[in-house]
């Protein structure tokens, strides 16, 4: 039963409103109000005999009010929901989904499934529809239709990807899936972005639905970056919104490689804009800092933008043989190199022109790259620095000229063996034409470039001819002859242009082309960056770290191929190069999710002819009524229960003070029917109502690490050991309590267990230095990687959550550390023990380091110390071994499946806190009998 906005999910209810009118007629008659008669007895029976009794009206506002109530509970009943999810599910055929899972929709996922869900469900009910379900970022579809069971598993599986959409290939298989059968419904639950809109159409069409169902989620607010330029004045980000007619600032934040943010900005968008920008302004060195760019609040991998070696401006230092000409700038070696790399570089210049003073002035600004345009060979006292800065990692590029054409061979500082003159092309002595260039080799730095047809040659230096004279060429012209020639030097590189740097030689500088190849040569000139592979061949670099959809960088790869690196050619992120870092530690290149240019734009479905309906994500309206006229229901009858009382004379005694009882009835009413107000800052000081409930007795508490899963372990965890605490020791803890270290009180807690999560958001520096001032106020931090691995062992490999924590402590005064010996008080505070298991086995505890005193008895069975370990480090899951459920099953299996290391690690947790509640003390001369009594000694 439907009336628009609302459907009645028990429409016979509302049949109860036909005995209205009964109930109006019921209502008006009320019993006579009881009248007061004074003594004698006589009169009283007097009166009783000859008055004749008549019932009395209601007032017909009361009748109104009880009225209402009769309507609101049968309407209740009804159960009325407004703005319903419409089921228009055809039993004509199989149910298809095509489910949009890429990027765009991390933010929604959750409701995009209880959507599909509810659609299986709706398929269930109509005489079990099958349901063919294709993701459409995914590497492979399988759209074969099943069972409503399997359609849920596979659901309940399904995640988004870090990667745009291929619709159409979702589509062909569907259509491959179902050749030959009639499809009842498609339901295409979208990300609302336009992707091949009209194949798109047509492929729908194709396959011929009974009904089709767009259903959309909200996607206004969708923002994602698509590029970085790192100018003069600053880094500039460029990002892409769906256009919208109101502008909008967004925030964003530049991350150096621990996470940390070291700059901030906005983008701005004007009205009715798909694509923005902002700068980034910060110093040089600073921006080179920069890892990757982010939204302030980054809900998909589209708000993430990653920064390799190829982003950071590079320092150029410029160097000429001659001495400029003002008048004739066009003619100076160093004018087009100037205007080539002054967007993307740093230019630096002598302020001597005198070589030998020239170039340690400039190698001592540490530049990337040294370009020196028609020097023949520098001071001998200068050419051993330039070759101790190669072997560094620096980068000379070369451009020839008369000076290094009549230069003596021999040159340490050219990349190959030239002859020594010039060769000239074209002229009236001449029988050889001016040269163009050829195609450039495989791994060029150039390759991916046009070859510039109109570039010609009429002079260059000629290199001798030698075996590996074909691996050293980037650019050759077209009878073969090099063009650019290269050499590794140590960590460096020399690269030679064998013509001029200015237009008297070729007109190469002087075309776009010449740009771009400065540009490709300065982006090589990377410190500890990713090179080209020996043999011309194209580097296969691994995958480091990828984005998932969240926008979080992961350890874990998947099915991702190494990429294939030839030159400087990044492709855009697919199946096999999702977005992230590729390569190692040592250097990578990052890959990004959008390309450059990227503007998105709404999904545009106009052109579909069948019949076609669209909806929203369940959750987005849709809400019951029902709770609302149960609570008006209730709080009427609340009234009428007050008002009957008083008009019956219930409240007589106060006949002196009606018109104050009235007004505390009408005050109590307002109480009932208004909710509570909220809690002012002035009234509640923040924290001090946790404070006072903590107070009481002693708590195990907890780090908020905003993850719902790993808080939810955490805290059944610490539940568990306080329910073995209760049981095996006189200490009777109360409920666990969690903590945000950036507000709340950490001074009352004697020991804060810390989970680590490698995707969880890394604590602000404000809240690491209130943990730092927690520890060294006498509290200790248990942090727990939960990756079985040890985090100090220094053999074993660092594990995300390791990586994780190593930054955590970088912002803490931690003391030396070592795992806990045999004769320390946590081993025999309560249970004698001589580890520390969790869900694993295979970390050690780690504690402060305490030094035996030179005085100190080597054969005690506990050794004594200053005092409680400030801070304890393991890997092996305390609180996963700890967590039960409300009826106290174990949450999480322990690994190996062992129950007595179940035992073992709630036995290492009493320790834990017993050490935390009474220090050392059992290092103390009187409980060594104690303790060689139970050690068997």
């Amino acid at each position: 039963m439907n009336f628009l906005p609302f459907v009645f999910t028990n429409p016979l209810v509302l049949a109860g409103l036909i005995a209205l009118p009964a109930i109006w007629w019921l209502l008006r008659m009320t019993p006579p109000r009881p009248v007061t008669e004074a003594f004698p007895p006589l009169r009283i029976l007097a009166s009783v005999i000859r008055r004749e009794e008549t019932p009395s009206k209601s007032p017909w506002w009361l009748t109104l009010l009880r009225m209402l109530m009769a309507a609101a509970l049968i309407v209740a009943l009804a159960d009325p929901v407004v703005n319903p999810r419409a089921n228009s599910l055809s039993s004509d055929g199989p149910l298809a989904l095509v489910i949009d899972n890429g990027w765009a929709t991390a933010g929604d996922w959750t409701r995009r499934v209880e959507t599909a869900e509810a659609l299986v469900s709706d398929a269930e009910e109509a005489r079990d529809v099958p349901v063919s379900i294709v993701f459409t970022a995914e590497r492979e579809q399988n759209a074969v239709p099943g069972t409503a069971a399997e359609a849920r598993t596979r659901l309940a599986a399904a995640r988004p990807q870090p990667l745009p959409v291929d619709r159409i290939r979702a589509l062909d298989a569907l259509s491959t899936a179902l050749a030959g059968t009639r499809l009842g419904t498609l339901a295409f639950l979208t990300d609302g972005l336009a992707e091949n809109d009209a194949r798109v159409t047509s492929a729908i069409v194709a396959l011929q639905p009974a009904n089709t169902r767009i259903i959309s989620g909200d996607t206004g607010s969708l923002v994602a970056l698509t590029k970085a330029d790192n100018d003069a004045d600053g880094m500039r980000i460029t990002a892409t919104r769906l256009p919208s007619s109101e502008p909008r600032s967004v925030a964003i934040s530049a991350l150096d490689a621990r996470g940390r943010a070291i700059a901030n900005g906005t983008i701005d968008f004007a009205a009715g804009a798909a694509t923005g920008s902002g700068v980034l302004a910060a110093p040089f060195e600073l921006r080179n800092d920069f890892a990757r760019i982010t939204l302030a609040e980054p809900e998909n991998a589209g708000g993430v933008l990653l920064l390799d070696d190829g982003f950071r401006r590079r320092r150029v230092a410029l160097l000429s043989g001659e001495a400029r000409d003002q008048s004739q700038p066009l003619l100076s070696p160093l004018y087009y190199i100037n205007r080539a790399l002054q967007p993307y570089a740093d230019l630096i210049q002598p302020s001597e022109s005198d070589l030998s003073v020239a170039v340690p002035e400039l190698l001592a600004q540490k530049p990337s790259m040294l370009i020196m345009a028609d020097i023949g060979r520098l001071p001998d006292e200068t050419t051993g620095a330039v070759l101790q800065w190669l072997r560094n990692g620096g980068t000379l590029v070369r451009f020839a000229g008369p000076r290094l054409a009549a230069a003596p061979a021999g040159d340490p500082l050219v990349p190959v063996t030239l002859r020594q003159g010039e060769r000239a092309l074209g002229g009236a002595l001449s029988w050889s034409q001016p040269q163009p260039l050829a195609d450039y080799p495989a791994g060029s730095p150039f390759v991916g470039l046009r070859r510039p047809d109109a570039v010609t040659v009429n002079r260059q230096v000629l290199a001798e001819p030698t075996a590996d004279l074909a691996s050293r060429t980037w650019a050759s012209l077209a009878d073969g002859t090099p063009l650019v020639t290269t050499r590794s030097e140590g960590a460096g590189r020399i690269v030679l242009f064998h013509v001029s740097a200015e237009a008297t030689w070729s007109n190469l500088p002087i075309s776009g082309d010449f740009v771009e190849m400065l540009r490709r040569v300065v982006q090589l000139s990377r410190s500890g960056g990713v090179g080209e592979a020996g043999g011309g061949k194209p580097q296969a670099l691994p995958p480091y770290r990828l984005l998932n959809a969240e926008g979080v960088l992961v350890s874990e790869t998947g099915r991702a191929r190494p990429l294939e690196l030839a030159g400087t050619a990044v492709p855009s992120a697919d199946y096999d190069h999702p977005p992230g870092l590729y390569g190692s530690e040592e250097g990578f290149v990052a890959v990004n999710l959008l390309p450059r240019e990227t503007a998105l734009a709404p999904i545009d479905l106009s052109g579909l002819s069948v019949p076609h309906a669209a909806e929203r994500l369940i959750g987005a309206e849709s809400w019951s009524l029902k709770p609302a006229l149960l609570t008006l229901a209730m709080l009427l009858l609340l009234v009428d229960t007050l008002i009957v009382l008083f008009m019956g004379g219930a409240l007589s005694r106060l006949r002196g003070r009606r018109a104050a009882t009235a007004l505390a009835l009408v005050g109590l009413t307002a109480l009932v029917a208004l909710p509570p107000r909220a809690a002012k800052a002035s009234d509640v000081k923040p924290g001090d109502e946790q404070l006072l409930q903590v107070l009481d007795k002693t708590h195990l508490a907890y780090v908020v690490t905003g993850e719902a899963e790993v808080d939810r372990l955490s805290e059944r965890g610490l539940f568990g050991l306080t329910e073995f605490l209760t049981y095996r020791t006189t200490l009777e803890p109360g409920a666990p309590v969690g903590l945000d270290i950036a507000k709340d009180e950490l001074s009352v807690y004697s020991m804060i267990y810390w989970p680590i999560s490698a995707t969880a958001p890394m604590p602000s520096p404000q809240a690491i230095s209130r943990i730092d001032a927690y520890m060294r106020a006498g509290g200790t931090v248990l942090f727990d990687t939960r990756d079985q691995f040890s985090t100090l062992g220094g053999e074993q490999s660092t594990s995300p959550n390791g990586e994780r924590l190593q930054a955590i402590l970088a912002g803490l005064d931690i003391p030396p550390l070592e795992p806990v010996p045999a004769d320390n008080v946590l081993t025999k505070s309560f249970y004698l023990l001589s580890n520390f298991p969790g869900r694993y086995t295979g970390s050690p505890l780690w504690i402060e380091a305490q030094p035996r005193s030179d005085g100190e008895e080597t054969g005690r069975p506990a050794r004594s110390g200053d005092g409680v370990t400030p801070i304890m480090i393991t890997g092996n899951d305390l609180a996963g071994a700890w967590a039960i459920d409300d009826s106290g099953r174990p949450l999480l299996p322990t690994v190996p499946p062992d129950e007595m290391q179940r035992e073992y690690a709630y036995r290492a947790g009493v320790n834990i806190m017993m050490y935390m509640l009474t220090g050392n003390y059992k290092a103390d001369q009187v409980h060594i009998p104690a303790l060689l009594e139970r050690l068997g000694q």
